[in-house]
């Protein structure tokens, strides 16, 4: 699918690139006060207290299979920099903050001598405040300024929510500063009319990477003034950047820092993550330019007790007659339902937005039963709302009229809630950098905080919930990105030229494969040499040719048949799984069938009804190798690293009954191939290894599909990946290899740099997926090993005994591989 949104003719040029809400507190105000609601004035019970109420109920303290805790910290304080401006001083005093704590102000003290710096201490630690203060005082220097402009900040986040809660929190804190700090918010969602105020006298302007790559940096004469005054550049939760996602937002800031010289201006860059390894390498490669790191955490932490929580068995049986647990979604939606009979106020984290959905419409149901006020207490939040849905949830969860959300990551990311006691979590998020950072939404007053993992039957959450120390004795994961994939380079060099010609001075600041791609370019007829410069050729717009979330289109509407009243959207890289005919869609609490979508105009109708089931889309996958890049020898067999091409079809649903997660059918589906090329790691074994694992023919395609499930479903663990981001293929003989093969692949064009670690973490990655298929108590293989939610065929041949021999057999002859930077 790579370009399949570009104009005519372009797929076929570049398909052969070679891949060589009023808010009750400011967020930032923690370091002396509490910022819960005062709506609240009850104290609240300690984490260990609610955990205990919450196994008191029958067979539910065995549940729990291991308890961290981690101690509260006293706090360092230190002081401003003399050069902050005294009014600045003076407005974060009359927030109610005396002194900084050392981070902040080290921080502070790197942004006014001019270094770019990460800030990367833990969730409600101060970050917001240490960077706001160095670009508030330049603000309030510049308003000084003869031409009235003066100095201008540029605030970038993941989110429109993020960008809005903070813009709110920076109108507050500035306003005993009267005029000179000006914030607005400027994205999708900005009406028309105040947009030209803003271009022209706003001096902090909080976006997204989308805003600024689509709307801003295309249009950039009209905020020349804006650009030319801009003094630092803002990019909260800068640990979201990875990946594909993050190789666009890396090439998004090179254009910047491109017009800004343009212009005459060299901002400083400011970054804050909660969550990053290595903070100031990646933020070096996210934008370019060395970066001093502060991640010496000075601020007080109240006490977080985090629990492992693992649903139990049932009499149920799903697939192959396999045992299956209780849904993660259940047991959250019965635990979400005690907390806000407690009056603790909690959000659980859902991996989808039906999840989030499903379980605030059981939570409602279950408090109805007690007392039917209760159920308006509790609320679903996720992306795909409506903006004005979104803002009416954020205020009632900032009031305090919310006691319990089910929400999406769209409420992970620095979004205020100050004032939660917990944090459920349903299923392990991807990596460890989700997981604290979400455990870290409750408690951000200071005070204590219960975080509980609720696991999936899933082969990675087994293992997680079984082995803690894989979760609390390891260090969150580096973060994964290739601003040099050239399905990300090229639409940007594409933009970049016609935002301003690209000179020859220009192409170091993109890296050293421009000058492969350039040629490509110009023989797709997107970019003309003329004189020194590359120009723009065509009429469309080159910013439209990157996509860069990687959702592979225009969004599919989702619309209610009767009335034609738009429900939201979805992704179109997920409208072939989510809203096929057929599928069953959750919009807040109100259940929809999909009875039409259509593909050509990106519509899927709803009609609302009350299906006792979800539905689950399966598909078929075939995969080719392109280019091997690398490979290596592990006795026998083989261990591989290079370029495919995958084609993938949606073939069929499930229809899964609702709470119990068991089959009640499967119907087909005609939908289109589409095809995607990327980057993968692969291993063969040879004739003797199968002999010497006792592995025969009539097993051997089964151990090979149950070790493919079982490594998809761990990768995770050591790459900064999604189990929904990675797939797989095995095959007993491929054309290509001509030996029985197993493949396991980045889900984004080009790559996203997954199985490039995948690649350097092999031995240790593939023994853990051996210890967790055969620690599994199953007989012939569950959910919690070896079978995986998104099969296409069905978990159809799967031989868990098999794949242990064949694992322990390929890792007899592993050889180390260099780790990767």
């Amino acid at each position: 699918m790579a370009f399949n949104h570009l104009p005519a003719g372009v797929h076929d040029a570049l398909a052969p690139l070679s891949v060589t809400p009023v808010t009750h507190s400011v967020p930032m105000a923690k370091n002396h006060r509490s910022d819960r609601s005062s709506t609240d004035t009850a104290p609240s019970p300690s984490p260990s207290t609610v955990l205990d109420r919450l196994a008191s109920g029958p067979s539910r303290a065995s549940r729990i299979t291991h308890t961290e805790h981690v101690p509260p910290r006293a706090g360092r304080h230190a002081v401003w920099p003399d050069r902050i401006r005294s009014e600045v001083i003076a407005a974060v005093q009359a927030a109610g903050i005396e002194h900084p704590w050392a981070h902040q102000a080290s921080v502070a003290e790197h942004a006014l001598d001019g270094d770019s710096v990460v800030v990367a201490t833990g969730t409600a630690s101060g970050k917001s405040l240490a960077y706001l203060v160095p670009v508030l005082s330049r603000l309030v220097d510049g308003s000084e300024a003869p031409n009235g402009r003066g100095a201008t900040t540029l605030y970038l986040a993941p989110t429109k929510a993020l960008a809005a809660d903070q813009c709110r929190s920076v109108k507050k804190l500035s306003q005993p500063l009267g005029n000179a700090v000006r914030p607005a918010v400027y994205d999708g969602d900005t009406p028309v009319e105040e947009r030209e105020w803003i271009r022209q006298y706003a001096n902090y302007v909080l976006t997204n990477p989308d805003m600024l790559h689509r709307g801003m940096l295309p249009s950039h004469p009209r905020w020349s003034s804006f650009l030319r005054a801009l003094k630092y550049v803002v990019i909260d939760e800068c640990h979201t950047y990875r990946g594909v996602f993050g190789s666009h937002v890396a090439q998004v800031l090179r254009r910047l820092r491109r017009l800004c010289a343009r212009y005459g201006a060299e901002p400083v860059f400011l970054l804050a993550s909660a969550t990053a390894a290595e903070p100031s390498v990646a933020a070096g490669r996210l934008t370019g330019v060395p970066v001093t790191e502060v991640a010496d955490d000075a601020s007080p932490r109240g006490e977080l007790v985090f629990a492992l929580w693992e649903p139990p068995l049932t009499e149920l049986h799903g697939e192959k007659g396999a045992p299956v647990r209780r849904t993660a979604t259940a047991e959250t939606a019965d635990l979400l339902t005690d907390l806000t009979l407690q009056g603790v106020r909690s959000v659980a984290f859902v991996r989808s937005r039906r999840g989030a959905e499903l379980i605030s419409v059981i939570a409602q149901e279950r408090l109805a039963e007690v007392d039917r006020s209760l159920a308006r207490r509790v609320a679903a939040y996720r992306g795909g709302y409506l903006p004005e849905e979104r803002r009416a949830l954020e205020r009632a969860l900032h009031s305090g009229e919310l006691l319990g959300l089910a929400a999406t990551t769209a409420l992970e990311l620095g979004v205020d809630i100050a004032g939660l006691d917990a944090v459920l979590i349903a299923g392990y998020p991807g990596t460890r950098a989700s997981l604290w950072q979400q455990a870290g939404r409750a408690g951000r007053a200071g005070q204590g905080a219960l975080a509980v993992l609720v696991a999936r039957d899933d082969p990675l959450d087994t293992f997680l919930v079984h082995h803690p120390e894989a979760l609390f004795d390891q260090p969150v994961e580096s973060t994964v990105l290739d601003p040099d994939n050239p399905y990300v380079l090229a639409p940007h060099l594409c933009a970049a030229a016609a935002e301003l010609p690209l000179t020859d001075e220009d192409l170091g600041l993109f890296g050293p494969a421009c000058e492969e791609l350039l040629p490509q370019l110009e023989a797709a007829q997107l970019l003309r040499r003329r004189a020194k410069a590359w120009h723009w050729t065509r009429r469309e717009r080159a910013a439209d040719l990157a996509d860069i979330r990687g959702q592979g289109g225009r969004p599919v509407q989702i619309v209610e048949a009767g009335t034609g009243r738009l429900l939201g959207t979805v992704d179109a890289g997920a409208a072939h799984t989510t809203v096929h005919e057929g599928a069953v869609h959750l919009h807040q609490g109100r259940t929809y069938l999909v009875r039409q979508l259509d593909l050509e105009d990106s519509v899927a109708l709803v009609e609302q009804a009350d299906p006792p089931y979800s539905t689950v889309a399966r598909d078929t996958t075939a995969i080719s190798v392109l280019e091997t890049d690398t490979e290596m020898p592990w006795g026998d067999g083989r261990l591989c690293l290079g370029s495919v091409e995958v084609t993938n079809q949606v073939v069929s649903f499930l229809r899964r009954r609702l709470i119990t997660g068991e089959v009640l059918g499967e119907s087909k589906l005609d939908l289109p191939p589409r095809t995607l090329r990327t980057r993968a790691v692969w291993w063969t074994v040879t004739e003797d290894q199968l002999d010497a694992a006792r592995i025969n023919p009539e097993i051997l395609g089964g151990a090979l599909h149950a070790a493919e499930h079982a490594s998809i479903g761990m990768l995770p663990l050591f790459a900064t990946c999604d189990r929904w981001d990675i797939g797989g293929v095995s095959v007993p003989l491929h054309p290509d290899t001509l030996l029985p093969t197993v493949f396991v692949y980045d889900g984004h064009p080009g790559g996203a740099g997954f199985a490039e670690r995948a690649f350097h973490t092999a031995r240790e990655w593939l023994t853990a997926t051996r210890q967790a298929i055969a620690s599994c108590e199953c007989e012939a293989g569950c959910p919690s090993c070896i079978q995986s939610p998104k099969c296409g065929n069905g978990n159809e041949p799967l031989h868990k005994r098999g794949a242990v021999r064949l694992l322990d057999e390929l890792l007899r002859g592993a050889s180390p591989v260099d780790q990767a930077p």
